[in-house]
């Protein structure tokens, strides 16, 4: 891979300050989803807590997970993307593997779906991105160049993928009172099982990053909306 900017070595340093200060704050309150604490501090399980707890802390989660992507993608941009070439790239993102998901796209539609969608709507998002995000690390760990806090940040975000299906599960049965809804949304990683050259490499793994940027703000919409309706039914919109 190409030699990092001029420069880059300090923002790099300043980012990686930023990331672990914020994980710091953050800390505490998050844990994993299903590794809850009562009024006293004791860890308890969230299938013991009450439901507006677990709605908060998924959505921590999914706030923090959106945060670190956006983090990721700016850095990988800067370092390996040509100025030139990332508006090119943000058009592909109608290839995103998620695309033909059933999952409403515009705010109109988003606004009048139910609860189950919504819920169901995060997780089948949530469960899709966890073997993407796997592969990635092992094609970021290739790049002679590439910054450990870009693989570091990727790693953290799949473990908490994992963490918050389980959160999202367990929401499922506390707020539907029931299991999992059967949805086809089978994706293989065929497309990127290839050994594709260096530009298509950057590129590819960039489009996974914008992609899943997206996916994730998606997320953390869905659960602001969801909780919105549980709290202030008539002022509910999406911004």
């Amino acid at each position: 891979m190409s030699e990092a900017y001029p420069g880059l070595v300090l923002l790099l340093v300043l980012q990686v300050c930023a990331w672990v200060l914020l994980l710091w704050r953050f800390w505490g309150v998050l844990g994993y989803p299903l590794d809850c604490k009562d009024e006293q501090g004791n860890v308890i399980s969230c299938i013991s807590i009450s439901l507006e707890k677990l709605l908060d802390r998924v959505i921590q989660h999914a706030e923090l997970i959106y945060h670190v992507s956006e983090e990721s993608c700016t850095l990988f941009e800067e370092m390996f993307v040509p100025v030139s070439m990332r508006t090119q790239q943000n058009r592909a993102s109608n290839t995103c593997i998620t695309k033909a998901f059933p999952i409403p796209g515009s705010k109109s539609e988003i606004q009048k779906i139910s609860d189950k969608w919504l819920l169901h709507s995060v997780l089948m998002l949530v469960q899709s991105w966890i073997e993407p995000l796997v592969y990635l690390q092992k094609t970021l760990d290739r790049y002679d160049d590439a910054a450990d806090t870009i693989l570091n940040k990727t790693k953290w975000v799949t473990n908490k993928l994992s963490s918050l299906e389980q959160g999202i599960v367990e929401l499922i049965r506390k707020m539907l009172d029931e299991g999992l809804l059967a949805v086809e949304h089978q994706q293989t990683l065929t497309r990127f099982n290839v050994q594709p050259e260096v530009v298509e490499s950057i590129l590819r793994d960039y489009a996974v990053l914008t992609c899943f940027k997206k996916d994730a703000h998606k997320m953390e919409v869905f659960l602001k909306l969801l909780k919105c309706r549980h709290t202030d039914k008539m002022s509910c919109y999406i911004s």
